[in-house]
């Protein structure tokens, strides 16, 4: 028997299995695709992503097939400047095509040792006390202790599982593709930046190799939208939208979609769960979705694994739906926002125009944009300090960086004091007590995601708090742990 079967091997499906492997549980990976796809949904990193892959030590690998782009201007493509003073180390989108994120979160997990199975589609399950009975396409069953549905918003394990998912419905569509374009790239450009003056949801910029990526209302919400556009879809549209098609030719992928907010009812069902777009779906705009799933995984990752094993404190699981829900819904409400000011109608134009002044308050600015790129996430962990619940930024130690620390996944205590201790869980907690005066706090005890579960000075209350995270001490690890 497997320990967790994922299914769907888009980033939050990789991201997932690469977390479990850190923690030495068993996984397999199914995706009923033959092939890694080629459509490019996703063109990039926000902060809060670009932090966990250098959480993980995956960032070099980014950065070398990456571009870095300015922060600002990405609420409803409102043009705004970089907010001075974002809390992090890395104020940047790293533009990098999905398909390239998607082979290296491969790789990542594959290298850890978990095992991707392409060409294998999940077509039933069961659950019991036990484990979980996957039910394939080719009539095949697999066995697994959990199974996490990480197969995109329309989701064959939530169907299976009967999880309601409410929201609205599309209202808009907007086609999508790759293609070449025979006029002057100087003639495009100019055409672009006329049309966009008034239509946020046009797009067609260059992207290499002699091909244009096209993005253009379409004409109505198809009924079946499941099924590709046409390229004559994407010629119409773009003439009646910016008046030429711009001698389109060449199409490589066309894809659509639409404006849809859905958001499961729950993101658990006994022994199997729910992730990235199976568990939420919501406008492109912002550039929010892969991220999001992406921050679903190093959510639920270390918690899964502590189930798994059998060291999980009651409710260590749960809180993954507790903490990451909260967090989808106000996704789902600032992308509905968002297209809503990007409609021509002369209502939302007017909330536009007042919202644009509006950004133009340092507060707002910082507000709205870290709401985009998710550094000002909160999980409600209870009272206490003002850093409870959120995560760390990359702090300076007195030799090396915090985040060059956690590549293995497991729990931190940052002690400026040199007088806690660990003791009796320093086989999961590290203690390192060379912190620059960076951190302006005594001591914080991170969680295997980098979110502050604790901080103080006393001893006895990180006593209290290391079971609710990290289960109860382990006999064999009493002795004084040895501090870095």
């Amino acid at each position: 028997m497997v320990d967790v079967v994922i299914a769907g091997a888009g980033p939050t499906g990789l991201m997932l299995a690469a977390e479990l492997r850190l923690h030495d549980v068993q996984v397999l990976v199914l995706d009923k695709a033959a092939e890694p796809t080629r459509v490019v949904r996703s063109l990039g990193l926000h902060a809060r992503s670009i932090e966990v892959m250098d959480q993980r030590g995956l960032l070099d690998r980014f950065l070398a097939l990456g571009t870095r782009h300015p922060v600002g201007g990405f609420f409803a493509g409102i043009t705004a400047p970089v907010p001075d003073g974002l809390d992090t180390a890395h104020p940047y989108v790293l533009g990098i095509g999905q398909p390239t994120t998607d082979r290296l979160l491969a790789e990542h997990a594959v290298e850890l040792g978990a095992e991707i199975r392409r060409g294998c589609e999940v077509a039933g399950l069961s659950q019991d006390d036990d484990g979980v009975t996957v039910g394939l396409a080719d009539g095949s069953r697999l066995r697994a202790g959990y199974l996490v549905g990480c197969d995109g918003g329309r989701s064959t394990v939530r169907k299976l599982l009967g999880v309601g998912f409410p929201g609205e419905p599309s209202r808009v569509e907007t086609l999508l593709g790759e293609m070449e374009v025979a006029a002057a790239p100087e003639t495009v450009a100019a055409m672009v930046a006329e049309v966009r003056e008034t239509q946020k949801r046009f797009g067609l910029g260059p992207i290499g190799d002699g091909a244009y990526r096209v993005v253009v209302p379409a004409d109505g919400v198809a009924e079946d939208r499941s099924a590709p556009p046409t390229f004559d879809d994407f010629r119409q549209q773009l003439q009646t939208v910016a008046g030429t098609d711009f001698g389109v030719h060449s199409p490589r992928w066309l894809s659509r979609f639409g404006d849809a907010t859905r958001l499961a009812e729950r993101y658990r069902a006994g022994r199997v769960l729910l992730a990235g777009d199976a568990a939420h779906i919501h406008p492109p705009t912002g550039g929010q979705g892969l991220n999001l799933g992406i921050q679903d995984a190093f959510n639920l990752g270390w918690k899964l694994a502590a189930e798994v094993r059998g060291r999980a404190p009651e409710g260590l699981l749960d809180s993954y739906e507790t903490e990451r829900r909260p967090v989808a819904a106000a996704v789902l409400d600032n992308t509905r926002a968002q297209i809503q000011l990007m409609s021509l109608e002369p209502g939302a134009q007017a909330v536009r125009r007042l919202l644009s002044e509006l950004i133009g308050f340092e507060d707002v600015n910082r507000y709205l944009t870290e709401k985009i790129i998710a550094i000002g996430v909160r999980y409600d962990l209870g009272d206490g300090h003002e850093l409870l619940g959120r995560r760390l930024r990359d702090v300076g130690l007195k030799r090396g960086r915090l985040y060059e620390l956690m590549h293995e996944g497991r729990g931190l205590l940052l002690d400026r004091t040199g007088r806690l201790s660990v003791a009796g869980w320093a086989d999961r907690v590290d203690h390192v007590v060379e912190v620059s005066e960076e951190l302006d706090v005594p001591a914080v005890l991170l969680r295997p995601d980098g979110h502050v579960a604790w901080a103080g000075d006393d001893q006895q209350d990180l006593l209290d708090e290391l079971p609710r995270w990290f289960g109860a001490a382990d006999p064999g690890s009493a002795r004084p742990s040895s501090p870095r």
